[in-house]
């Protein structure tokens, strides 16, 4: 074991005080981001009130919306006559079609009808007198006969009791809603229901392999017109999913962003060499470009979709322009600091010769920034793929002006997951794509 003296230590000390006198900053500086990390915190929680944010939201829609997401219902309504008929009748562009005859749906001996209900290993039978919910293993009763609908015996949990009405909750299976003259069945099913025919279509409703067959080989549909010819069509122009007017839509989408990112970088390049303070020394210059830049960039997007759609009305060319703005400022800024931290050694030695000051650019400045300029382009291309649809739902063209359509009727919510999922597709293929591209051209391993 070494023992040091007091010269020694006195000698360390010296050499290296700020191992040894640290400031109150060094000492303490950790802790005190702490504190006021967590008092921040605690503000942020007062300020947005968040227990009562979380106390009054309605967290039973997250679970009806994500049911809605990837699944559809069927409304079958049963009236009772006064003589004791049973007509049933669906809403308007039901997804069985005009004339439905489901499977699931039985006509019995005495003139009652048996729905049966998927997922609860039960069913609910429709007669004159009462009609019978049968679920969990348990059937109830109510009867349909007298003023209100009266449920007889014990009322189980699910089943809620109203003046006029009873209201029976099978949970994800749907529900039954029962009132003197009448009960409403919503029964729902997995999946995407009319997804490639709608019920206007010659094709509706029959077997895979009875199309495939008719495209393939079988007589022609509509004489002036071939089955493959027509399939399309009914597809392409399939009513309920609009998938023609979606992926038009998503295309547009796409040359916004393109279009907007290709002028904006086309404008900002040569703004960010006079931006520059060591390509261009004129230091007013130098100023005024860079402000404008912050100017351009400033103003978000959405804001400037804004503008332009009030100038232009609402359309694609909004959105280019918008994304065009905003980008001219956000990669002039980019470039102009890019340029700004080269190497001088290379364009120094090229002016040294006489070139012409194209030539020194050329040859001294590109070959250091053209990657770094073309990877942050990429970049800002991918990102304005994803901008591109928030700025649509202000109608400045595109898929997101669509998907808010279909959000704001509160009903379509399989058609936002269809929307949804083809953008989350195209992000990821704009993603993969630039990320391989920016590797290539830095000369580095895309992992």
């Amino acid at each position: 074991m070494t023992v040091i003296d007091a010269n020694r230590m006195h000698e360390i000390e010296t050499r290296y005080p700020e191992y040894f006198h640290r400031s109150f900053r060094q000492r303490f500086g950790g802790l005190m981001i702490l504190i006021a990390t967590l008092l921040y915190s605690l503000y942020a929680v007062w300020f947005f009130d968040l227990p009562k944010l979380f106390a009054e939201a309605h967290w039973e829609r997250v679970g009806i919306y994500l049911s809605q997401w990837v699944s559809y219902d069927v409304q079958p309504e049963f009236r009772i006559g006064d003589d004791g008929s049973i007509d049933i009748r669906y809403p308007r562009f039901s997804p069985l079609g005009d004339n439905p005859h489901p499977d699931w749906l039985v006509n019995n001996p005495d003139g009652s009808i048996t729905v049966s209900i998927s997922g609860t290993g039960g069913s609910v039978t429709v007669s004159k007198s009462e009609t019978i919910v049968t679920a969990h293993g348990v059937s109830v009763p109510v009867e349909v006969s007298s003023g209100a609908p009266k449920v007889v015996g014990p009322v189980p949990g699910w089943m809620t009791v109203y003046d006029d009405n009873v209201l029976a909750d099978l949970g994800f299976a749907g529900n039954v809603s029962i009132s003197v003259d009448r009960v409403k069945i919503r029964k729902r099913f997995i999946g995407w229901a009319n997804f490639i025919f709608d019920t206007q279509s010659s094709f509706f409703d029959k077997p895979v392999g009875e199309v495939v067959g008719l495209i393939v080989s079988g007589p022609r549909i509509k004489p002036d017109q071939s089955n493959l010819s027509l399939a399309f069509d009914d597809i392409w122009n399939n009513s309920e999913w609009q998938h023609g007017d979606v992926w038009t839509k998503l295309f547009q989408t796409i040359v916004m962003a393109f279009l907007g990112t290709l002028l904006g970088s086309l404008i900002a390049f040569p703004l960010a060499f006079l931006a520059a303070r060591n390509i261009t020394p004129n230091r007013l210059l130098n100023q005024v470009l860079k402000r404008f830049f912050d100017f351009l960039r400033s103003v978000d997007m959405l804001i400037w979709a804004l503008f332009l759609t009030r100038a232009f009305g609402p359309g694609p060319l909004a959105g280019s322009g918008a994304i065009f703005l905003t980008e001219t400022g956000t990669l002039g800024k980019l470039y102009s600091e890019g340029l700004e931290n080269i190497d001088n050694k290379p364009r120094e030695g090229i002016k040294s010769t006489g070139a012409q000051t194209v030539l020194v650019h050329r040859y001294g400045i590109m070959p250091q920034i053209v990657p770094v300029f073309v990877s942050q382009t990429l970049y800002q291309w991918e990102s304005n793929v994803r901008g591109a649809t928030i700025i649509g739902a202000v109608g400045a063209g595109g898929i997101g002006l669509k998907l808010w359509e279909a959000m704001r009727t509160n009903a379509n919510w399989e058609n936002v997951a269809y929307m949804v999922i083809l953008i989350l597709i195209v992000v990821f293929i704009f993603d993969a794509a630039s990320n391989a591209l920016r590797h290539r051209l830095m000369g580095t391993k895309a992992h």
